[in-house]
C-alpha cells in the first residue's frame, strides 16, 4: 500500500483552447501522507479549487496523475470513478449541503444508502460521538446551529470510512470560535483516528490547526510550511506575490 493516501504527480489543467486557453494547474506534484493534516493555501485564482476537483476526481487533469493510494483516478471510467469517490473520499463543504428533509442519524448515513450498504451501528455511534452529536440524531438540520451543521458533514464524511477527507472552507460559514471546535475536531480526527485530511481554506488561523500547509501561486506549488502559525501561514502569503 502507498504511504500517500493521494498523490497528485506532474498534474496540468488547462482551461480553454488557443489564446483564450487559461493554466490553473502547472505541474504540480505532491503527496498527501496518511494520517496527516494538510492544509492548501494561495490567493485568488492561484489555483486551490482545481487542484482540490483533480485531486477528488470531480475534474480530470489535462495531462499527469492523480493516485488515490494506489488507484490511478485517470485511468477509470466514470462509473468506477464515481463509485471510488463515493467510498473512498469523504467530502466537506462550506454550505454543509445537508437535507433539510432528513434527520441528523439519515443525514450522516446518506452515502451508505445510496450505495446500498447498511451502517455498521458501532461505527456509526463511534462517529456520532466523536464529532459530538450524541443524542441529536433524530433532530432536523433547522434545529441544530451552524456548527452542528457541519459537525453533520463531518459524520457524514466520516462513515463510509474513506482514504481521506477533503473539506472546502469548512469553517467559512462559521464565527471564529465555531471554527476553532470545528478545526480541533479535524484534527482529532487525525491525530487520534488516524484519518487523512486535506483542507483548502484562505484563513492563516484555520491552516495552523493543520500539519503542514501547501501554498500554491499560479497554479504552481510555491512551498511548504510545517508546524504552521497563524503569524508564519500569514507572513508567507504576503509573499507570494514575490513568488
Amino acid at each position: 500500500m502507498s504511504a500517500d493516501a493521494l498523490s497528485l504527480q506532474a498534474v496540468r489543467k488547462v482551461y480553454g483552447s488557443g489564446g483564450g486557453a487559461v493554466t490553473a494547474l502547472d505541474e504540480v506534484t505532491v503527496g498527501i501522507r496518511r494520517g496527516t493534516f494538510t492544509a492548501v493555501m494561495g490567493p485568488s485564482g492561484s489555483g486551490k479549487s482545481t487542484f482540490l476537483h483533480c485531486a477528488s476526481g470531480m475534474d480530470r487533469p489535462t495531462s499527469g496523475r492523480v493516485l488515490l493510494g494506489d488507484t490511478d483516478l485517470g485511468g477509470l471510467k466514470e462509473a468506477a470513478l464515481t463509485k471510488v469517490r463515493r467510498d473512498r473520499i469523504g467530502f466537506v463543504f462550506q454550505a454543509y449541503n445537508l437535507l433539510p428533509s432528513l434527520t441528523v442519524e439519515q443525514n450522516v448515513t446518506l452515502p451508505l444508502r445510496l450505495a446500498g450498504r447498511t451502517a455498521d451501528r458501532g461505527w456509526l455511534r463511534e462517529v456520532v460521538g466523536r464529532v459530538g452529536l450524541d443524542g441529536r440524531l433524530d433532530r432536523l438540520p433547522a434545529e441544530l446551529s451552524g456548527g452542528q451543521q457541519q459537525r453533520v458533514a463531518i459524520a457524514r464524511a466520516l462513515v463510509a470510512r474513506p482514504e481521506v477527507v477533503l473539506a472546502d472552507e469548512p469553517t467559512g460559514a462559521l464565527d471564529s470560535r465555531t471554527a476553532h471546535q470545528v478545526l480541533t475536531l479535524l484534527r482529532s480526527i487525525v491525530d487520534e483516528m488516524g484519518q487523512t485530511v486535506l483542507m483548502v481554506t484562505h484563513d492563516p488561523v484555520a491552516a495552523s490547526a493543520a500539519h503542514s500547509v501547501l501554498f500554491l501561486a499560479d497554479g504552481r506549488l510555491a512551498g511548504e510550511l510545517v508546524g504552521p502559525t497563524p503569524e508564519r501561514v500569514a507572513e508567507r502569503m504576503t509573499h507570494l506575490g514575490e513568488w
